[in-house]
């Protein structure tokens, strides 16, 4: 059973509008082809009864009346379109002088080419006659028998009635199977959507091998679904190590205002003491929520119309020495290595904003005494911005998964912090269309170092 199209829908409108060009196609091919056909027969005998009656009319001027009778009656013994020809030739006064017609019609305009039923050699014949009037009050006809043609038309409306027929089936039936096609490809997308609505993530659009538009859409499809799982897995992951995060810090928060209630009401420092330790753990979470706000802020590209050159020697000179009286209360040895001017095209401060992360981290992990390199080098039409550590590292295996939101390694659970740094760094990166690398800064095995590289749009 055939499901026909619901006439509001799209399959129904492009069903529709191609059958309709292709019906249109057709008549159009048609009529071209009955006007090459018979159309061109209809001018070709026209043309020949013109220049007949011409020639005659024009002999008749020259030689006179008898010329033309022996014309006409030569034309009509020659054995030449004998069964067609028509020819007759009557006085001024109505009668025949020579010729093949019983009689001339009444109605017949001089000069114009009429179809009549006439009488010609004794049977009736459909004619094509054209009058001329002589000069000396002669009315001379000249004409053609119509049957053939008439038979050829028949031939021809009947070959394209059948073509026509055959184009409109076939027209009909590909406008279904384009219908069907279509809603074939559409109905896997609906399918998709409709699980993806129920909350299978994981559910995708099967992509053909066919290299159509809709295996592109549908490739497309996926991987806008499989960025919308991710995101959907990192919210819940965030949420997850939010509450975990904030569990700790709150619980202690509390329990140390329970203690100082249970403390003497006169014991002033105590409760200081507790106010104190209250007030930094808010401080902390604030900063927690503080670096989430700034990620989410980074990913919206709330700001990606700041975007321009940014020249990154100032900058960084600026950072290295904002950092510098750290690193040396520290024990660090902090060094800028610039490489010839290089500018990247972004946000100058959501760039400050990663190169602060990353000598957060590197001053936080690599420890005392630590060497440490700031540098930027145009690197194969990218800017290469790195933060190079001679610290501990981080393990091949679990450079991926410090990248993710609330991530640390076990090694750095003593050191303040939440995880958030190469979060941001990453997002940062991300939205300038860049690239972010992890890798050995090439030491010995205790100590292999850090290297994070940012590989940024080269401004044009």
């Amino acid at each position: 059973m055939v499901k026909l199209p619901i006439p509001g829908s799209v399959t129904f409108r492009l069903a529709l509008g191609f059958g309709t060009m292709t019906l249109l196609s057709l008549a159009l091919l048609s009529g071209m082809f009955y006007l090459g056909t018979v159309g061109t027969l209809e001018r070709g005998i026209d043309h020949k009864l013109e220049m007949t009656s011409l020639n005659l009319g024009q002999r008749a001027e020259i030689e006179g009346s008898l010329a033309i009778q022996e014309e006409i009656q030569r034309l009509l013994d020659d054995g030449v379109d004998t069964d067609t020809e028509v020819y007759q030739l009557t006085a001024a006064d109505g009668r025949p002088l020579s010729g093949n017609l019983d009689s001339i019609p009444a109605d017949l305009s001089p000069g114009v080419l009429s179809d009549r039923t006439v009488q010609r050699a004794g049977r009736v014949s459909t004619s094509r006659l054209l009058l001329r009037t002589l000069r000396g009050g002669e009315h001379l006809v000249v004409g053609r028998d119509l049957e053939d043609l008439r038979n050829i038309r028949g031939l021809v409306l009947q070959a394209l009635g059948l073509g026509g027929a055959g184009a409109a089936f076939l027209a009909i039936g590909g406008a279904l199977l384009f219908r069907r096609l279509i809603e074939q490809r559409l109905a896997a997308i609906r399918r998709t959507a409709a699980r993806i609505g129920a909350g299978d993530l994981g559910w995708r659009v099967p992509a053909p091998r066919h290299n159509d538009e809709f295996s592109r859409l549908s490739a497309d499809i996926n991987i806008m679904l499989d960025r919308i799982q991710t995101l959907m897995d990192g919210v819940r992951d965030v949420s997850n190590a939010i509450a975990h995060d904030m569990r700790t810090p709150l619980g202690r928060i509390r329990a140390r205002l329970d203690q100082s209630l249970r403390s003497s009401p006169g014991d002033a420092p105590a409760l200081a003491e507790a106010a104190r330790d209250a007030i930094t753990g808010i401080d902390d979470l604030v900063g927690l929520l503080q670096r989430l706000l700034e990620i989410a802020e980074v990913e919206a590209g709330g700001r990606r119309h700041k975007m321009e050159p940014v020249p990154l020697s100032p900058l960084l000179q600026d950072l290295a020495e904002l950092y510098d009286a750290l690193a040396e209360h520290r024990g660090i040895a902090l060094s800028l290595v610039i490489e010839g001017e290089p500018t990247a095209k972004g946000d100058r401060d959501l760039l400050a904003m990663a190169a602060v992360n990353l000598l957060d981290n590197a001053c936080k992990y690599a420890g005392e005494g630590a060497r440490i390199t700031l540098s930027a080098r145009e690197q194969a039409g990218w800017i290469a911005l790195a933060v190079t550590d001679d610290g501990p590292g981080i393990p091949a295996s679990q450079r991926r998964e410090v990248l993710k939101r609330f991530t640390r390694l076990d090694s750095s659970r003593h050191q303040p912090g939440n995880g958030l740094g190469l979060a941001l760094v990453e997002a940062v990166v991300r939205i300038h269309g860049g690239l972010l690398e992890l890798d050995h800064a090439g030491g010995p095995a205790s100590r292999p170092g850090l290297t994070v590289r940012l590989q940024l749009p080269k401004a044009i």
